[in-house]
């Protein structure tokens, strides 16, 4: 007897079979990105660099109605500005890119007649490429803030930087990559815990309503704070392979930047005082935690907000003389959709005339993650039907509807299609957290690879978290702030009394691998 056949799929191996070469599998499928010449940097292709404008265009409005402005700074930082910070310093110096000269000169090899581009000119001081821009930023506020009348002062850059990977991972880690980091200073400690909390916020809002993407905001511990931060607030997303991807921080820096930058003004008594100060960021990371967040064994599954075309249409036309009419519904129908909005923008959509074969572009598609397909053929026109497809769907799944019922619900469909992946993440998020109070149980629990997050009460010392963490290879990815955020089971579960010492703990403490 034959054994049944296997469901195929278009990405190979599937997420059960190799999980990380899936995921490099779906990024080449959907034609995302690939490695460069320069070790560990990416070339971001149109369609996931359309993505990344997206986020960037989206955010950037939250930070704006919020009362930020934009700023840009300069890509290399004087060492000596590092060095007047020194914990941030060590936090980022094995990753430091580093410039020493300032030309290169044309040398010939008399043995081999190549020419050769040899380093000269050194500089009296070297720089570093940014790997994030408090120093260089806080030097600029110290200038611009002189009286408490010049706070708050708010400002956000889209920029890139630069952190020296040893095993990079498109989108996920690589030497360079793009990102947005706001750097605020403000009067009063009050204040800057306020603004801190309230990117958190709007990180949080922005992976539930734009990428579909459930987190838990929570603290870092002391051993996982930003270098030189008091306070790193963080979203911890789980992905399909049961890790976590922080995705994304708002850092208090209290006066530590403040004092070594000089950032100080003259307050409404007439003393002289050190500012408040705030970072924070998020990084095209968030297109490798979509990925990982949404996709399946048929490539990218990209939710509506931030997909290039949330719609496009595919021309059946099978006969020449057939053509020209299929062709201007497909047209007619694109056009009368433009006209309408989805979440305050007009709808993104493509008529993909190529000449190809129908089925080859279909796959192409949905590899590529595109919310809704539309297929339009001579008996639709006749009918006044469309055939929609959705990408959340299985992809052999559709529907014949008329024409008019898709044009009066189409946002209805986005928004279904954007919630169920939304409760399919949380769903499978919240069923691989579990509540845990048994030491024992919790040891036992890592010997599988990837086993999903544990929950626990903690009142740890730092190097107790250390030695646990090195033990396992986890990390307490944060201190859950909300806990009606986590699955109740697992709160109930996890108990009031530290996991470790047995004494009543303040908190509970979020455990898992991550990216």
């Amino acid at each position: 007897m034959s054994k049944p056949s296997q469901p195929k799929h278009a990405i190979s191996p599937t997420r059960a079979e190799d999980f990380p070469e899936w995921y490099q599998q779906v990024v080449k499928a959907a034609d995302l990105a690939e490695n460069s010449e320069t070790r560990g940097c990416m070339v971001i292709k149109p369609w996931g660099y359309g993505i990344w404008e997206l986020i960037q265009r989206q955010l950037d409005q939250r930070f704006k109605e919020t009362g930020h402005q934009n700023a840009y700074f300069p890509l290399l930082i004087p060492v000596s500005y590092l060095e007047k910070e020194a914990e941030h310093a060590e936090g980022f110096a094995t990753e430091c890119a580093v410039v020493t000269h300032h030309r290169l000169e044309a040398v010939k090899d008399e043995e081999t007649g190549r020419t050769r581009m040899v380093p000269t000119g050194e500089l009296a001081e070297p720089y570093v490429v940014r790997p994030t821009s408090e120093t260089i930023i806080g030097a600029a506020f110290s200038r611009w803030i002189e009286s408490y009348r010049d706070l708050p002062l708010l400002i956000n850059q889209w920029a890139n930087v630069m952190r020296w990977e040893m095993r990079p991972r498109l989108f996920l880690r690589t030497a360079e990559f793009l990102w947005q980091e706001g750097h605020t200073a403000h009067e009063t400690r009050e204040e800057a815990l306020e603004e801190t909390r309230m990117i958190h916020r709007l990180y949080t809002g922005f992976l539930r309503d734009h990428l579909a993407i459930p987190v838990i905001p929570g603290e870092k511990t002391e051993n996982e704070r930003f270098p030189g931060a008091e306070m790193t607030l963080t979203v911890e997303a789980m992905v399909q392979d049961r890790k976590a991807i922080q995705a994304g921080t708002s850092h208090y820096l209290g006066q530590n930047f403040a004092h070594a930058q000089d950032i100080s003004f003259t307050g409404r008594d007439g003393s002289v005082q050190h500012a408040h100060t705030t970072s924070w960021g998020v990084s095209t990371r968030l297109i490798g935690t979509l990925i990982m967040a949404h996709s399946d064994d048929d490539g990218l599954v990209c939710p509506p907000r931030v997909a290039p075309w949330q719609i496009v249409i595919l021309p059946v036309a099978p006969k020449p003389e057939s053509r020209e009419a299929v062709f201007e519904s497909c047209q007619a129908l694109a056009e009368t959709l433009r006209h309408q909005s989805y979440c305050g923008e007009p709808l993104r959509v493509h008529v993909d005339t190529r000449e190809m074969n129908g089925g080859v572009k279909k796959w192409e598609w949905i590899k590529k993650g595109a919310p809704v397909r539309i297929e339009i053929g001579p008996r639709d026109i006749e009918t006044r039907k469309v055939c929609v497809q959705r990408r959340d769907r299985a992809a052999n799944e559709k529907e014949f509807m008329p024409k008019e019922d898709f044009l009066r619900g189409v946002g209805e469909m986005l928004d279904s299609v954007h919630h169920m992946l939304l409760e399919r993440a949380r769903g499978f998020r919240d069923a691989h957290i579990t509540g845990c109070a048994d030491m024992a149980a919790f040891d036992d629990h890592w010997a599988a690879d990837n086993p999903g997050w544990l929950l626990t009460a903690w009142n740890g010392t730092p190097a107790q978290e250390e030695e646990i963490s090195k033990r396992h290879k986890i990390t307490i990815r944060c201190l859950p702030v909300d806990h009606a955020m986590l699955p109740g089971e697992a709160v109930e579960t996890a108990g009031s009394n530290c996991i470790l010492t047995g004494e009543p703990a303040p908190q509970l403490a979020l455990w898992g691998r991550s990216y």
